[in-house]
């Protein structure tokens, strides 16, 4: 197509892309519960789930992760939810279509995340999506994670794309720093795991997305660009 607004789109994993919240959550209380604390609910757990483990830690534990044994809560966390990476995640309503009408546009995309890649790679091809990604950028892959730009700038040029005729989505404050930081446009995704203390209003985002699919209107043309 000949009147796309962007030449490569890069997506965040947790909240954006997957719905990882599931088995994030799963490894949390399973973890509260051998250290002998009450499981929490899932509707307080799935907001925090984008701050990753550390965010988890600090919801499950409070001062704990302060602590000295903040490395060994994390390390076990994270050994319990790479057993159970993929049970319960599945990609977002509508993030399918986005990918396959985005390769038939020949518009490459790939994946932004602060996830390290032994988590993430594994990830994605349980959800069949590793070879289908132009780039996979892990937490762990450049020096800097977001919302450092550099993640950004590294997927913009695995793509061959210059980052200002990129567009990311994300749904935390990092996602959308990172981006503008990079000099690419961003969308907030709505849909994802926004806090009830978060103020994505105030994140200077291009736009925000109630549903995944919305990334085509943006990306085609047909959305009427605000500001």
């Amino acid at each position: 197509m000949s009147n796309l607004s962007y030449d490569g789109v890069l997506l965040d994993l947790d909240g954006t892309l997957a719905d990882t919240a599931p088995d994030m959550g799963a490894a949390l209380n399973a973890l509260l519960s051998e250290e002998d604390h009450e499981p929490l609910p899932f509707s307080r757990i799935r907001p925090v789930v984008s701050h990753g483990a550390r965010g988890l830690l600090q919801l499950g534990f409070g001062e704990a992760v302060a602590t000295e044994r903040e490395a060994e809560l994390r390390g076990r966390f994270l050994s319990l939810y790479e057993s159970v990476l993929c049970n319960g995640t599945t990609l977002f309503p509508g993030v399918a279509e986005v990918l396959e009408r985005l390769e038939s546009w020949h518009v490459p995309w790939g994946v932004v995340t602060n996830k390290p890649a032994y988590l993430t790679e594994p990830l994605l091809e349980q959800l069949q999506l590793r070879q289908r990604a132009t780039c996979v950028v892990s937490g762990d892959t450049v020096a800097k994670a977001k919302p450092h730009p550099w993640p950004l700038y590294h997927a913009a040029a695995a793509m061959d794309r210059h980052p200002r005729h990129c567009l990311y989505v994300g749904d935390a404050e990092r996602d959308i720093m990172a981006g503008r930081a990079a000099g690419m446009d961003t969308l907030i995704a709505a849909y994802g795991y926004i806090a009830a203390n978060d103020r994505p209003e105030s994140w200077r985002a291009k736009g925000s997305i109630d549903h995944p699919t919305e990334i085509l209107f943006w990306v085609d043309g047909a959305f009427v660009h605000a500001g």
